[in-house]
């Protein structure tokens, strides 16, 4: 079995400053329109597809896995832009970042309140 995640959508208030915000953040290359949304592709093929939403918007969580040298250049950049980032998505441990399974990971968020986490290492989640 083959089963893989290919794109979700993300809601958002602004899609070229949301979009545009994630790329930005990770490094990655400008948004590409498709229909009413703009579309972030990831290196793993799986792409956040922006889409405008009126009204409240949920706020959900999305993790992004990096090597140690993009997890740097990362962080740099959520620091020069005064962010405030947390060690875990209960928003503990403000202006620090987590060690888990001998990464490093940090929590942001987006403009829209979803919650961004980077991380160097994939949980390890016994099951």
């Amino acid at each position: 079995m083959s089963v893989q995640l290919n794109h979700t959508i993300v809601w958002c208030r602004d899609k070229q400053k949301s979009a545009a915000f994630l790329a930005e953040i990770l490094g990655l290359p400008d948004a590409v329109p498709f229909g009413a949304m703009l579309v972030v592709p990831l290196s793993n093929g799986a792409s956040l597809d922006f889409y405008p939403q009126h009204g409240k918007i949920g706020a959900q969580h999305y993790a992004f896995l990096t090597s140690e040298e993009e997890f740097e250049q990362i962080f740099a950049r959520i620091q020069a832009r005064g962010l405030d980032f947390w060690a875990d998505p209960g928003k503990q441990g403000a202006g620090e970042i987590n060690h888990h399974f001998g990464g490093r990971g940090v929590y942001f968020e987006d403009p829209d309140g979803h919650l961004l986490e980077v991380i160097t290492r994939p949980y390890q989640i016994d099951g």
